[in-house]
């Protein structure tokens, strides 16, 4: 359709005033990014079990030092409580008669004894004991002598040789489990990662998915001729072999895929496309014919892969081309679906948000024969997501989901979940036991504007050229002709803002030139107002600059918006890969061309300046007064800004305050 972006939001515009000199990032698109304010960019699945850790740590160690302990306490450990004897003092003794019983280890030339008294003592013999006279004096003294050769212990014998190679066995096993445990199995390196969904137990079905009635019809073809496939068969309709779902991040592409997996009946197989890349070369192949074995083997089976553009990116881009991993990884995924052999009943379902840098073999008919577009949600769209989102929490009375609807255009199915998760957060925060709007309220102000920053104290200097910034875009919002509805002014820092001005656009699909122009000239109007108040200008409307900047160039390059250059378009050539198109990239337009297109930018931008300047003098006591009610009640709402614009009139609200365009030649230079 001429003038429509494909997956344009059509967002909250914002216009905010910042306290950082430099200029913040660009906004996304479709949202009026405001004076300084940033939007920063936010970013999964927990990790694997490693293999090897069946036992605990402290297993090893504690055996080690039980049989450690078995050997060493017998040598410390005392076994007998008899008298300790050197062998002179043992052989006075038997000299003088003491002695009754010496028993002696031929083994290790140990002696116990027993003295007449009953009294028992151990020593240790040379190894020359007994001689032959030491013999006659044993008998002479009546003594009762025993050598003894003791039974060898054969298990006490085999544990001392076999202890330490046990132990380097067992070290060298505990060391091969934690590597296998980080670097995954050798042996099944080469297998597909991918989850099989249990049929029996499904999560999600298509009754969790509200709206997008024409996705669902779409997939649910696909989910019929898996499980009737004789109906399609009997007039020779052939299954598309894959669906691609293409949609803005958070619009529910994976959610239909687990839709798919309640509903389908048949096997279902979810993979992303990360599981394919690997650091050995061959293996992201190697898993891809993994991947469709495991499908075929199911009879009739459906392949979910999410994130394809990771493995789906186009061949030969980049600087040296070449065959690496990921392009091998595609080439056999190419060949799976449509190659020389072919899969019947597997269906392969992709999701990716980039489908400009897939390769073109990847998205023709026989691989992915259908591209189904999952926009962002319409106003009953909306409705329908809030309502589900909201089954499960207590709502108060006072909550009006259609109210909310409307006043979130452009927001996806993540943003609302979102929205109704933080909404319950404050409820709790507030000690509530039920979500009641002025929790909706907060929650959108904190979704769309950002957080409150309670810790920024604003000189009263600051906080009046604030007032008086955000009083200027609050006034030509409002008086605009083709500006949208404004819903909010406030001074109160919020994220990277100092203030912020939000209007609610309506739905719309295309914009008039006019629009833009006026979009243009409420981005000039906190800068245009501090000029006409205070007489000089300062570093907060950069982000006001860059907008407005932004919407002039695409209306002279893109949209042909600018008669002077007529209805031309360059775009400009955006490089998806590094290296591509290297030598052929250049400008599409001659030196004078772009010197025109440069004027015809200057000359937007100059003209929206003025008319601000010219519509801002006009209603000069409103911007005071716009500004003292900031000032006072830190926060006001649209209605009470147009009935201050009115009493300023001296009009009755309610009457039409639509501003005639002006020029550049009706207002001073450089307002």
């Amino acid at each position: 359709m001429p003038g429509a972006e494909p997956f344009a939001p059509i967002t909250p515009s914002i216009v905010a005033m910042s306290n950082l000199p430099p200029p913040p990032p660009p906004p996304p698109p479709g949202r009026s990014g405001g004076r300084g304010q940033q939007n920063d960019q936010q970013p999964e699945r927990g990790g694997r079990r490693p293999i090897g850790t069946g036992w605990p740590r402290w297993v090893i160690p504690v055996l080690f030092a039980v049989l450690m302990l078995s050997f060493a306490l017998p040598r410390v450990w005392p076994t007998t409580s008899a008298n300790k004897k050197t062998f002179s003092e043992l052989w006075t003794a038997v000299d003088a008669g003491q002695v009754k019983s010496i028993s002696l280890n031929n083994t290790t030339n140990s002696i116990n004894g027993v003295l007449n008294t009953g009294e028992k003592f151990t020593s240790t013999a040379p190894n020359s004991f007994p001689n032959l006279d030491e013999t006659k004096e044993l008998q002479l003294k009546g003594v009762n002598f025993e050598a003894k050769t003791p039974s060898s212990n054969w298990l006490i014998s085999w544990a001392s040789l076999l202890l330490p190679l046990v132990l380097l066995i067992g070290f060298f096993m505990w060391m091969q489990r934690r590597a296998a445990g980080q670097m995954g199995n050798v042996m099944s390196i080469g297998r597909s990662r991918a989850k099989a969904y249990s049929a029996d137990k499904p999560s999600t079905t298509f009754s969790d998915i509200a709206g997008y009635e024409g996705v669902k019809q779409e997939i649910t073809e696909v989910v019929d001729f898996l499980r009737m496939p004789e109906r399609f068969r009997e007039i020779g309709a052939r299954v598309p072999k894959g669906i691609l779902l293409v949609g803005p991040p958070g619009t529910g592409k994976t959610l239909f895929a687990r839709a798919v997996a309640g509903e389908a009946g048949v096997g279902f197989l979810s993979v992303t496309g990360s599981d394919f890349m690997e650091m050995f070369v061959g293996v992201g192949a190697s898993r891809v014919r993994d991947l469709f074995q495991q499908a075929r083997k199911m009879g009739r089976a459906i392949i979910f892969v999410d994130e394809i553009d990771s493995i789906g990116r186009k061949r030969g881009a980049g600087l040296g081309g070449g065959h690496d991993e990921r392009e091998q990884t595609l080439n056999q995924m190419l060949a799976e679906m449509d190659g020389f052999e072919t899969s019947e009943g597997v269906v392969v379902l992709a999701a990716t948000n980039r489908p400009d840098i897939l390769d073109p073999a990847l998205l023709r008919p026989g691989r992915f024969d259908r591209t189904i577009i999952v926009p962002l949600p319409e106003n009953e769209e909306r409705l329908a997501i809030l309502k589900v989102h909201s089954r499960d929490k207590r709502m108060g009375p006072d909550v009006d989901l259609e109210v909310m609807s409307k006043a979130t255009p452009g927001m996806s199915g993540a943003d609302l979940a979102n929205l109704v998760n933080e909404a319950a957060l404050f409820a709790v925060r507030r000690g509530s036991k039920q979500i009641e709007r002025i929790d909706f309220e907060n929650a959108r102000d904190r979704v769309v504007m950002g957080a409150r920053r309670e810790s920024l104290v604003l000189s009263g200097e600051e906080k009046r050229a604030t007032a008086i910034h955000e009083g200027g875009h609050a006034i030509l919002t409002t008086v605009l002709p083709n500006a949208d509805p404004l819903h909010k002014v406030t001074i109160l820092p919020r994220g990277m803002a100092l203030g912020v001005t939000w209007s609610l656009p309506e739905e719309r699909h295309t914009y008039s030139k006019e629009y833009f122009e006026d979009v243009v000239c409420r981005a000039m109007g906190g800068r245009v107002a501090e000029k006409i108040v205070f007489g000089h200008i300062n570093s907060g409307a950069a982000n006001d600059l860059e907008q407005a900047t932004s919407i002039a160039r695409r209306m002279v390059r893109e949209w042909g918006m600018s008669d002077a250059v007529g209805p031309m378009a360059w775009t400009g050539h955006q490089q998806v890969f590094l290296g591509e198109d290297l030598m052929t990239q250049g400008r599409e337009y001659s030196d004078d061309t772009a010197k025109m297109i440069d004027n015809e930018i200057s000359r937007i931008l100059q003209e929206q300046e003025a008319r601000a300047y010219e519509v801002l003098s006009k209603h000069r006591r409103a911007l005071d007064l716009v500004a003292e009610a900031l000032l006072e009640r830190e926060t006001i709402d649209g209605g009470e800004v147009a009935r201050i614009i009115h009493e300023s009139l001296g009009e009755t609200p309610g009457e039409r305050l639509d501003e005639q365009p002006v020029t550049a030649a009706d207002a001073p230079a450089g307002g």
